[in-house]
């Protein structure tokens, strides 16, 4: 059994989202001289994430609701509340495994299905826990992401069924991760299936609100704990643990996103755009990449995409790219920005696989950025029409096309 890798030294940078909305910015600014924010989140924070995700089906009552500065320091809190091993994903986000590892937990890589990312094979988890065991281990956390932030795919439910039936029989408390789930590119033909629906008493459901809410500059994000089991027990663990980092948000940060969560009229407005924008350049992307020969789920939530040059691998050694790390060093030399090697996120470093985002399609220019946004057809802006074909050409000149 292969024990998650130390990731690379430098995980990939927070990319530029799309540019403020003036609403939010004002949220910001009106509360530029409140007071502390509590540890953990304040009342009217705690208790618009609780309406947030009543609206999707979960209730919950703020007891049961954490906030911190982003998604690390909640996932760092719960993994050391807790003794045992975390199962992670093979590919998964690139700061799941440091965290684990600064929790002072061993974690392990469990390979996804054929059709998705995000979710580990049903029967590989369960020989991986076997593996866990029979060496001594405990497996206490399975980390998974429905719509999967590193591949941009959503797990059907049936799979997802599975894996939280093998989770449960095996005693694992599930680490959902559904920062992405309200960014599909088809929300009426995708259909988003979360675990704590399934198995609500052993899920903990957290959801980073930078990227999809907030600014990704704007670090905050909210978990909600199972009312019932080891729910209560892992969030005061979880708490104390905030409280020694004094991993409380800044104010005028809270205060914008208890209102994006309350879910208004422009912020519903600029996920749809953003969502149907991540979809249109994400299909035009992946077809660019399908004609250098280059394979890629198609993708579904989010804005990133996740290719596997594996049939290449003969014209690619021919260029001296035998790994993910040369084919990073190769991608960021013809396109001068970096497009994360699969090594950083738990994949075999010797499978040529990259993470691609449609974010870096847009320019820097928020002008521009927002007339993608509002255009009916992104790929035909000049800039992203240039952008898409600089990226084709990176990859035919690999394939040898």
């Amino acid at each position: 059994m292969q024990q998650a890798r130390p990731a690379h030294l430098a995980l990939p940078a927070a990319e530029r989202g799309l540019p403020v909305l003036p609403e939010l910015a004002a949220r910001l600014a009106a509360a530029a001289d409140a007071g502390p924010e509590p540890v953990g989140g304040g009342a009217e924070l705690r208790t618009a994430a609780c309406d947030h995700w009543a609206r999707r089906g979960l209730p919950a009552a703020p007891e049961d609701v954490l906030a911190a500065p982003g998604r690390q320091p909640l996932l760092l809190a719960l993994f050391a509340s807790a003794g045992g091993e975390v199962l992670l994903t093979r590919p998964c986000s690139a700061s799941y495994a440091p965290l684990a590892r600064l929790a002072g937990r061993l974690a392990y890589h469990v390979p996804v299905p054929a059709e998705c990312g995000g979710v580990p094979d049903p029967v590989a988890l369960l020989e991986t826990v076997d593996r866990i065991r029979s060496e001594g281990g405990r497996p206490r956390f399975l980390v998974l992401s429905v719509a999967d932030d590193t591949t941009g795919t959503v797990a059907p439910p049936e799979i997802v069924g599975e894996v939280c039936e093998a989770a449960a029989a095996e005693d694992l408390t599930v680490v959902s991760d559904e920062t992405w789930r309200d960014v599909l590119h088809d929300p009426h033909g995708t259909v988003f299936v979360g675990p704590a629906e399934v198995a609500p008493r052993r899920v903990v459901v957290v959801s980073d609100l930078s990227g999809p809410l907030l600014p990704p500059a704007w670090p905050a994000a909210v978990a909600r704990f199972p009312a019932a089991g080891t729910g209560p027990v892992l969030r005061d663990r979880a708490l104390a643990v905030l409280a020694a980092l004094r991993a409380e948000l800044a104010p005028p940060v809270a205060a914008a996103a208890g209102w994006a969560l309350s879910g208004p009229e422009p912020v519903r407005t600029r996920t749809a755009a953003a969502a149907r924008l991540y979809g249109t350049l994400g299909a035009a992307l992946r077809e660019q990449l399908a004609a250098a020969g280059v394979l890629c789920r198609p993708p579904q939530a989010g804005p990133h995409l996740y290719a596997d040059l594996g049939e290449l691998r003969g014209p690619l050694a021919a260029r001296g790219v035998t790994d993910a790390v040369e084919l990073e060093d190769r991608l960021c030399t013809a396109l001068g920005r970096l497009l994360p090697g699969g090594h950083r996120f738990g994949d075999d470093p010797d499978a040529l696989r990259v993470r691609l985002s449609v974010l870096e399609l847009l320019g820097p220019a928020a002008e521009d950025r927002l007339s993608a946004l509002g255009s009916p057809d992104p790929p035909a802006e000049p800039d992203v029409a240039r952008a898409l074909s600089r990226v084709a050409a990176a990859f035919r000149e690999l394939a040898g096309t």
